[in-house]
Parts: structure tokens; sequence; C-alpha cells
């Protein structure tokens, strides 16, 4: 019969394991040392192989640790997030989130993914647009959570992450060197006037319209494509792209921080939750 794990064993083998020491683990998970050196011996009796090396200042994976560690905490994880799961009651109504285009794929679909495993019986819906436009809905009451950037004097909004945008031109080209500089802009007027242009102009560097587009998908089209430089967040750079840096003579355009509202009339416990899935994708991006 093959033998099976257990998760109490694999919950003790990474206590080891991170703390490196059988008396610190056995101390954070409330047992013996001689009970963890049981469990340890158990669980190598399982994997057929040892799992720990001894020295004098403690104990090292071996090779069969390593290959295990990384299975066991998914294991761990998956267990915890199911019994989280289940004990929750699951959440019903509306949550109505607005977020800048930039982070829909990379982190809106993790919070969501997460979020609906939960609570499916929520409604959701999102709004994606400008910063301006989706803090006007908020006060307006048509939003429930905002994220949105602030390059500004700080509002006091929770700050999920500090995103600096950035000049961004593709690897396989070399327009940075022309002048004057081709560049896609954003067809409204406001920050990219203020900062993005102003950036150039503090450089004494020349530069042309070559595109512009009223999204962000458009500016990366642009830039992906060999026809202009584009202002970027850098946690948005495309593949095969990079940013300009000093020594290139651009360097950041601003110093944003992406920051969440949360409408005050908006007291529910789904958008509660949805506030927890929010921050934690985007403490997973950074």
């Amino acid at each position: 019969m093959t033998a099976r794990l257990d998760s109490d064993l694999l919950r003790t083998f990474l206590a080891v394991a991170e703390s490196g020491n059988f008396t610190r683990a056995a101390e954070g998970v409330g047992r013996t040392q001689s009970a963890i050196s049981m469990q340890i011996k158990r669980l190598e009796e399982v994997v057929g192989g040892v799992l720990f090396e001894r020295g004098a200042r403690g104990v090292t994976l071996t090779e069969r640790g390593t290959e295990l560690v990384g299975n066991a905490r998914r294991i761990v994880a998956l267990l915890d997030e199911t019994a989280s799961s289940m004990r929750a009651a699951p959440l019903g109504g509306p949550v109505r989130i607005g977020i800048p285009e930039e982070y829909g794929q990379p982190v809106l679909s993790r919070a969501l993914g997460a979020f609906t495993k939960r609570h499916s019986q929520v409604e959701i819906t999102v709004r994606f647009g400008y910063s301006v436009s989706q803090l006007a809905a908020l006060a307006a009451g048509e939003l429930d959570l905002a994220v949105v950037f602030e390059w500004q004097q700080p509002s006091g909004a929770e700050v999920l992450m500090n995103d600096p945008t950035v000049w961004v031109a593709s690897l396989h080209h070399h327009l940075h060197l022309e002048r004057p500089l081709p560049i896609a802009m954003y067809t409204r007027h406001g920050w990219s006037r203020e900062y993005a242009l102003r950036s150039l102009e503090q450089r004494g560097i020349d530069y042309r319209f070559a595109y512009t587009s009223d999204t962000t998908n458009g500016l990366t089209l642009a830039v992906t494509a060999g026809l202009a430089l584009a202002p970027m967040a850098r946690s948005n750079i495309p593949v095969d792209c990079r940013e300009l840096t000093d020594a290139e003579g651009f360097g950041q355009i601003d110093t944003t921080r992406v920051v969440m509202h949360r409408n005050p009339r908006a007291n529910s416990e789904a958008v509660d939750a949805m506030a927890d899935a929010i921050r934690d994708a985007f403490h997973q991006r950074r």
C-alpha cells in the first residue's frame, strides 16, 4: 500500500525548514523537541529519504527536502484556504469597483478569482477609466471602491503600491535617439501635459506627437510597434520593452502612488471582502 502524506507532518516539516532548528520549530508549533523529531522521522519514512542535514548551528534541507518544501507549502496553503472558505459565511449583494485599465489583467483578475471562490453570489460591476472620472463616480455614489493613481499631495487613501511613471521604449527600436523624439500620448489633457511633457522639456528634449490614444492599450501598441515612446507605469512595462533611464537622459516622470478610496456609505461585508482581495492582489504584485 502506498504511504500517504499527512498534513500535520507537512506542517511540522515546514516549521523546521523555515526555522532551521528543531528547538525553535517545537516552540513554534507548541510541541516537544522529541515529538518534532519523531514526526520528521515518520515523514522521512513516507517520502523514502532524509530531509535534513544536522549541523552544529541547526539543520539544512537535503536535496530530497528541497524537492518537498515547495509542494508542502502549496498543500498547506490550499488546506488553509479551503478551511477558511468553508468557515466563512457566503456573502451577497453588489460590489462596484473602479480601477485603471493597467491593473485589470495583472491585478483585478487575481483579486476577482480569489473573491469569487468564496463569495460566488456577489454581483460585481467593474469600471475601467481615468482616475479623475473614477473619483467623480465615487463621490456621486456610483462606486464602492475606487483604485486610482495619485501623483500629487497624499489624500489619506490607502496606498496599495508605489508605481512611478517612466518613459518606455521598444527593445527592438532606437527611437529614443531620434530628434524630435516621437512620443505617444493620451488624448486627454491634464496629467500628460503637466508631467510627461514637462519631463521632456526640463531635459531639453525636442519632441513630436507621433501617436495619440484614449487608452493604455493604445499606447502599448504604439511602443511595441516601434511607432513612438510612451509614458507608462513601471509595473506595466510590456514584454520586449524597457524603461529609459537617467543615464540615457530620461528618468522618472513622477512618483505615482496607486491608492484605494472607499465610498463611506459602502459598509457591507461584501465590500470589506473585496477590498481585502484587491489589497492582497496588489501586495502579491509588489
